[in-house]
């Protein structure tokens, strides 16, 4: 390892370009104007174009450069040969100027397990809601994540003309949460951000239990996480089994790196080694701050009916 850096270290310098690549096919399919949308296993459940170059994008390039790491991806696409523009082989080089946090940084590839959403939010994406929309790569050592990259292709997409477009948040566990502006919801304000196009009645009983001054209803888990860190919501409840790993994985290390907890239903916390179902199947619960309040009012109900 000629470059004196960490795996761990070097691993995220490069998420972090490569989600910054994701970033720009996800806009540039928009550009181009044809989605490919094709539905997975229901009308709700979608894959466009851009969730399929974009994942080939990133797990070839993640497995050309780290070749025993375990990448997991949310699309089931075909071996094929990957178009040489897909790749992307930089780094951020900001990242490898800070230290790796010492209990990581003996990590061997073969040890970590990379959770791969190459664009979470799809139908909203493709119904124009485009600063729902996220590309997500989470980074997890023995069953726990810890180190993510989140790129929101479209923020600042309302900015008008001259404004910058995109931005990457990264963070290490026992390092910090980097690219935003943290900031908290008024003390005593419960606002509740839940899914936008996947509710039921186990979803609304739970969101209502919460006792909340307001509900925001958006696409996308890594859009709620971010909502969180950035003071637009207090917790993010979502009392269905919809969700998957590679949802959670970046999210949950941005939200854990500045003091936050992610976990199911129950309170546990959710495990990323490479052989546990992809399926989040106890829901979820997220919060900035005070998350025992918002798991000792999840309705007895709710907890009986997702069974971890």
């Amino acid at each position: 390892m000629a470059s004196g850096h960490t795996v761990l270290m070097r691993l995220v310098a490069s998420a972090y370009s490569i989600a910054q690549k994701a970033g720009t096919i996800v806009r540039r399919v928009i550009a181009e104007g044809d989605l490919g949308i094709v539905e997975k296993t229901s009308p709700t459940d979608l894959q466009t174009k851009a969730d399929r170059l974009a994942q080939m994008s990133i797990c070839s390039s993640l497995a050309r450069k780290f070749p025993k790491l375990t990448i997991i991806g949310e699309e089931d696409l075909p071996s094929e040969e990957v178009d040489q523009e897909l790749i992307e082989d930089g780094q951020w080089e900001e990242i490898l100027r800070k230290p790796c946090p010492s209990q990581y940084s003996t990590i061997k590839e073969e040890d970590l397990v990379v959770w791969v959403d190459p664009l979470d939010g799809t139908k909203e994406y493709t119904e124009g809601l485009l600063d729902n929309v996220t590309v997500l790569i989470g980074i997890a050592y023995e069953g726990k994540a810890i180190a993510g990259v989140i790129n929101q292709p479209y923020y600042n997409y309302q900015a008008g003309p001259g404004a910058a477009l995109g931005r990457t948040i990264w963070g290490v566990l026992g390092l910090g949460a980097f690219g935003f502006q943290l900031k908290e919801v008024p003390a005593g304000k419960h606002i509740i951000t839940t899914t936008r196009s996947h509710s039921n009645k186990l979803v609304t009983d739970c969101v209502t239990a919460m006792n909340p001054d307001d509900v925001l209803r958006v696409g996308g888990a890594g859009n709620k996480i971010i909502q969180l860190i950035e003071g637009k919501a207090s917790a993010y409840v979502f009392a269905s089994p919809g969700c998957k790993k590679w949802d959670t994985c970046a999210p949950e290390v941005i939200l854990h790196a500045v003091g936050g907890k992610l976990t199911d239903v129950h309170g546990n916390a959710l495990q990323y080694d490479k052989e546990v179902k992809h399926m989040n199947s106890a829901g979820v619960l997220a919060s900035l701050r005070n998350h025992d309040y918002y798991a000792s009012r999840v309705p007895e109900s709710v907890k009986k009916a997702l069974v971890p």
